[in-house]
This record gives structure tokens, C-alpha cells and sequence, in this order.
């Protein structure tokens, strides 16, 4: 399977820069954005001002406001919007994807209700045969990786060949993907990371040291992969760039939108005022908490961290309070 054309439905900040990394790669690609004025920009000014600005984007890379054109003769299709919202835009896009292409996933999270990972959305909604949904993960902060930073990251796919393909066709200089299998172990990495981040925002915000952060990222680490292996994930995918790498950097880069968040909250704001305060984008670990809790009671697994990020953000539990509560808990068997 050869990759040449490929369509990247969406241009926030990690869909435009993927679909950097694709161009740089000798792909072509057409980037799909829902605003006409962000198309124009990115074809006439080779820039996307309003999520990547700054940041020249190579000839290789055009876009549109029409999806069928963004779809048309491509060879794969990449989702890039947000977790919460794949459902709806899947079945908007499902008549016009095109049939037997690879489909990459960029979302990390896991939906609020039915309590599906994003690949099990793109393939119920889209109609789409799993062995065909790639899941992309691991250590990539949009701006580093779009200032052409080197990065490794992660294929997910049940068919290897797929995620192979996918490999190939991104491939750089400075982005370096390994593929693996298991698409389950990817996905929750991904979305529970995303709130070991929060805590570790609010933990900074507060003024704690290094130890506390370090403490919340082992056993926030623990918590998830627990949570993966008991969904049918292996232990060693949280041990990769899927698990410890995506954690380190979104635990402690001023990057991470996560990180961030926690830390607003820290100092005070609530969720719509740390919202605000972010441009107007809610963190996706504020989400992820809820679901993956809901996952947790499930499958019955103990996710302290989780359940305390999950009252900071839905219960008013003081972020100081998070610390202490999780210090409170009963002694137990690393």
C-alpha cells in the first residue's frame, strides 16, 4: 500500500501540523478547514493564523472549506478534530470517505457516555473496518514538531500493514514513527494522560516541588495502565511513547494545553474562567476524567487521581484539596 495523496479533516493546531509533517514527508496534502477565511490564508499566505501562526506551511500542503474536494482521489484520510465532536463529523463525512483507505486518528479521548474510544467511533459511525483506523499517539507537542523539532510517535493498528503505510508516509527527518498493535493500550494512554496533566498543572500552580509532580505522574501512570491492561491493552505500550513518553511531555511542558489548564485552576479560575482564559478550548483531560472514571467503576479499577481531577472540575473540590485527598488515601502495595 503506497500513500500519496491524503486529505487532514480539520486545521486546528495538530491538524495543520500534521499536515506539515505529511507535506515534509513528500505527501500531498489537502487540508479541510470549516472556515473559508482559514483556507484562503493557508493557499494564498502559506500560514495558519489563527492555530499555527508564525509557521510557514510547505507547498505540498493546500486547503478548502469543501470536503468532498479535500476527499477527492485521496489515498488516506486523517481526522483532527476534537474527541467530543468525531461522532457528529464522522457521520457527516461517512457518504463521501473513500472506500478501503487507511484512516488515522488523531483524537485522544474517549466519548463522554458510550464511553468508546475514538477508533471504536470512527469505525461504528463511518462504517468503516477497524484493520483500516490507524491511531496516532506519543510525545507530540503541535508547535515543537510544526518548528520541526524531532519527535517519535506512535502507529497504532490492528492490521500492521496498516499502520506500515502510515509509517512510510510520514516519515522525516525529524519525525520518527514506530507502528504497534494495540490500538486499546494507545487510546487510553492518550486520554488518561491528558488528565495526570491537570493534576500536575494544579500541583505547579499551587507552588508544590518536583516530587509531587513526579509522584502524580508514576501513579497517575499506574492508574491508566491498570485501566488499559484490564480493557485488553498491554503493559508494555504505557512503558513507550504511547504511555510514559506522552506523559512526560504533557506533564511538564509550558506547552501542554492540559498543564496549563490545571494551573488556571489552581489560581483560582473555575472551568469556564480557565476555558476563557484558553482561547475559548476546554483540555481534554477535563472530559477524559469523567469518562475514564466512568471506565474505571466499570471495569472496577481504583483511579484515585482521576477521581479527584474528576471533583476539582465537577464537584468544586478546592485544587488544594487534591493533594492532600490523595495523601489521605489508604495505604496500599505499590
Amino acid at each position: 500500500m503506497t500513500i500519496g495523496r491524503v486529505a487532514v479533516l480539520g486545521a486546528g493546531s495538530w491538524g495543520t501540523t500534521f499536515a506539515k509533517v505529511l507535506a515534509d514527508a513528500g505527501r500531498s496534502v489537502q487540508l479541510w478547514t470549516r472556515r473559508s477565511s482559514v483556507a484562503r490564508a493557508v493557499n494564498s499566505d502559506r500560514m495558519n493564523p489563527d492555530y499555527l501562526p508564525g509557521i510557514l506551511l510547505p507547498d505540498g500542503v493546500s486547503a478548502t472549506a469543501d470536503v468532498e474536494e479535500a476527499l477527492r482521489g485521496v489515498d488516506a484520510v486523517v481526522c483532527a478534530v476534537p474527541s467530543q465532536s468525531m461522532r457528529e463529523n464522522v457521520a457527516v463525512w461517512r457518504d463521501v470517505l473513500p472506500a478501503g483507505v487507511p484512516v488515522v486518528s488523531l483524537a485522544k479521548g474517549v466519548e463522554i457516555g458510550t464511553g468508546l474510544r475514538m477508533s471504536q467511533v470512527i469505525s461504528q459511525v463511518g462504517h468503516i473496518d477497524p484493520g483500516r483506523v490507524v491511531v496516532l499517539s506519543g510525545p507530540n507537542l503541535a508547535l515543537e514538531i510544526a518548528e520541526g523539532q524531532a519527535t517519535a510517535t506512535v502507529m497504532a493498528c490492528t492490521v500492521h500493514d496498516t499502520a506500515v503505510a502510515v509509517q512510510l508516509a510520514s516519515a522525516s527527518s525529524y519525525f520518527k514513527p514506530y507502528t504497534i498493535t494495540d490500538v486499546v493500550g494507545t487510546e487510553i494512554a492518550g486520554a488518561g494522560k491528558n488528565i495526570i496533566a491537570l493534576s500536575c498543572g494544579m500541583a505547579e500552580g499551587l507552588g508544590l516541588a518536583h516530587n509531587t509532580q513526579a509522584s502524580l505522574m508514576t501513579r497517575g501512570l499506574h492508574e491508566i495502565a491498570r485501566l488499559g491492561e484490564a480493557m485488553g491493552g498491554t503493559a508494555a505500550t504505557f512503558a513507550g511513547l504511547a504511555g510514559i513518553g506522552d506523559l512526560i511531555a504533557t506533564c511538564t511542558s509550558p506547552l501542554s494545553r492540559n498543564r496549563s489548564f490545571g494551573m488556571r485552576l489552581a489560581n483560582g479560575m473555575t472551568v469556564e474562567q480557565a476555558q476563557a482564559a484558553g482561547s475559548g478550548q476546554v483540555a481534554e483531560g477535563v472530559v477524559s476524567c469523567r469518562s475514564l472514571r466512568n471506565l474505571g467503576i466499570r471495569y472496577g479499577i481504583p483511579m484515585p487521581i482521576t477521581q479527584a481531577v474528576f471533583e476539582v472540575c465537577y464537584h468544586n473540590l478546592p485544587p488544594e484539596e487534591l493533594v492532600s485527598t490523595l495523601m489521605r488515601a489508604d495505604y496500599t502495595p505499590e
